[in-house]
């Protein structure tokens, strides 16, 4: 790994014993911080092949909370006191990448929205555990003893959860209610009416030659009664709070976090937090607006090379012609899968290294589609036996043409998602660092720069799927007006709506559903557009500065060879790896 080449300020220190010097302290407090993370994240050990952790949901009380921050504000002192300065390069970098991780989470602590939302309209406790099954190591004894177990532990993480969630409530901190109606019901059809019917039972369906049968069966008796005593009775709880206390008391009028006690305050760290930038809400909204009207531009050029008077005439037609659907959930999913292995065949003509580990196209879960996006990722894990998973929303066919699945893929898959972090996992890098930060500006703006390399890769070859792309950029330009506008400048829901269904191709599920996801999770979705306007950026730099000698593979594996980094902290790598490749 080339070390990223940046000055860093130095930073008054501490007394530190005579036998350390400044790399041995940092080196000493990134471990301490490291193995805190693996004691409080258990199913990150797991999926790391560290079995401290086995049987083990992790502690999701205020008080444990509370611990969790007083350690983070410790450390941080402890860190600030270590002069960067007289740290290696590499160390200087490092320390600034987990400085920012720990400063950033004590910011949003300052928030009581931290500490008691808990929960969107697609994400929440008692929906990542469903997919607790396919995150789970499954091999040995040990395996499924660790598995059983945390079905047991999960009554007690759902009863934390919904104390601190019964909390929010009491300090006006609801969700706005239209994103959330029916999440109740697909609360409960996660457990369904028969426990051992469920997700959580499949991984009893056929007993692993490496399991005796009498452990087998003790084993699977123990996890039924798990299932019928713990897993239903939590869900049920979880159900019935949604149903007679949450949706009774969610926000009406508009919907934006401004609304709530603190909300102007928190969107705007929010605003800084997922974009690594000091960018206010109103500059990301005149970039947004600046997007729009470039984009706009390029759509009405494709929409003429297509035979259509208009953009609008063309969207219209791409929205409405079936030539454009399919109606069969199987093949969708067997139609995005080809595409993604088309696409794996570019991906040695597009960088030097590649990840060992390999990824799979799978549907989105029944209980967690409805009203969900259209796809996303999921993390593989080597130690845990799994591959990354590119999911697929397989319901509303007529709501998912087949020209937005090119770029689709290439942001959730490969050269996307999926590229980025199974590699970061793999780097020659700390694993705090490999595995313990995310900078979503980066990582999501990876993902929306890889939609641009459909373009080198040909995949965009109709109007119709070029309009796909364009409209999957706008998209995300739109995000940065619409978010802000929701957050910030008071829109409402259907402002954002029409905002969208007037510069995108998105079709009305999709933009009801995106625009639901904003609502729910403020700022999350300014990052990308954000981090792929960086990423463009330093490639137009690095092409001027180095001519003839620019070497795109070369270009992108120094954006990736350090893992998810802030965008500030890239420039001046990248700017060092120009200088590098001149000398």
């Amino acid at each position: 790994m080339r070390a990223l080449t940046i000055g860093l300020a130095s930073v008054l220190t501490l007394c530190a014993p005579a036998w350390a010097g400044p790399a041995e302290d940092y080196t000493a407090l990134r471990e301490e911080i490291w193995q805190a993370t693996l004691d409080d994240e258990p199913l990150l050990a797991t999926s790391l092949g560290d079995r401290r952790g086995d049987g083990a949901l992790g502690d999701a009380s205020l008080a444990a909370y509370d611990r969790r921050i007083a350690a983070a504000q410790r450390f941080l002192a402890r860190l600030e006191a270590i002069d960067a300065a007289a740290l290696p390069d590499d160390l200087a970098v490092d320390r600034a990448i987990v400085q920012r991780s720990l400063a950033d989470r004590l910011a949003a602590s300052a928030h009581a929205h931290d500490r008691f939302v808990l929960f969107t309209n697609r994400g929440g406790w008692f929906l990542y555990f469903a997919s607790l099954p396919e995150r789970s190591p499954l091999f040995t004894l040990a395996d499924y003893e660790s598995y059983v177990g945390r079905l047991e532990a999960f009554g007690q993480i759902n009863a934390d959860s919904l104390a601190r969630a019964r909390e929010g409530l009491s300090r006006a901190l609801a969700q706005p209610c239209e994103p959330m109606r029916g999440l109740d019901q697909r609360a409960a059809a996660i457990i369904g009416d028969d426990a051992r019917a469920s997700v959580f039972a499949r991984p009893f369906a056929r007993r692993p030659d490496t399991i005796p049968e009498a452990e087998w069966e003790a084993l699977t008796a123990r996890a039924m009664t798990a299932l019928d005593q713990v897993v239903a009775p939590s869900y049920g709880e979880v159900a019935r709070f949604l149903t007679d206390e949450y949706l009774p008391a969610c926000r009406a009028g508009l919907p934006g976090v401004s609304q709530t006690p603190g909300g102007a305050e928190y969107y705007a760290h929010l605003a800084r937090r997922y974009t690594t930038t000091d960018m206010t809400p109103d500059e990301i909204h005149q970039l947004g607006l600046s997007e729009v009207a470039r984009i706009t531009a390029e759509m009405e050029a494709v929409a003429g090379s297509a035979g259509f008077a208009s953009r609008e005439e063309f969207i219209a037609h791409l929205r409405s012609d079936p030539q454009y659907y399919l109606t069969d959930a199987d093949a969708y999913l067997a139609y995005a899968a080809a595409l993604a292995k088309q696409i794996d065949g570019w991906m040695p003509r597009l960088f030097g290294r590649l990840p060992r580990q390999p990824y799979t196209v799978l549907p989105i879960p029944a209980a967690s589609a409805p009203g969900n996006t259209t796809a996303y990722y999921e993390p593989g894990s080597l130690a845990a036996g799994q591959p990354g998973i590119y999911r697929v929303n397989t319901t509303e066919l007529d709501q998912r043409p087949l020209w937005e699945l090119p770029a689709l893929g290439v942001h959730e898959a490969v050269p996307g998602h999926h590229q980025q972090i199974a590699l970061q996992q793999e780097l020659d890098i700390h694993p705090l660092r490999a595995n313990g930060t995310f900078f979503t500006a980066f990582v999501e703006g990876w993902g929306l720069y890889s939609e641009r390399l459909g373009i080198e890769m040909g995949l965009y070859d109709t109007p119709a799927k070029d309009m796909g792309r364009l409209s999957y950029e706008m998209w995300r330009a739109a995000r940065l007006v619409v978010d802000t506008g929701i957050h910030a400048k008071g829109w409402s829901k259907q402002e954002a709506v029409d905002f969208m269904l007037k510069t995108t191709a998105l079709s009305p599920a999709n933009i009801d559903a995106e625009v639901n996801r904003y609502i729910t999770t403020p700022g999350q979705a300014l990052a990308y557009k954000i981090g792929e306007l960086k990423i463009r950026e330093l490639r137009t730099r690095a092409e001027q500065a180095l001519g003839t000698r620019f070497d795109l593979r070369a270009f992108h594996d120094a954006v990736l060879e350090n893992g998810a980094v802030p965008l500030d902290l890239l420039d001046a790598h990248i700017d060092g790896w120009i200088a590098s490749q001149q000398g």
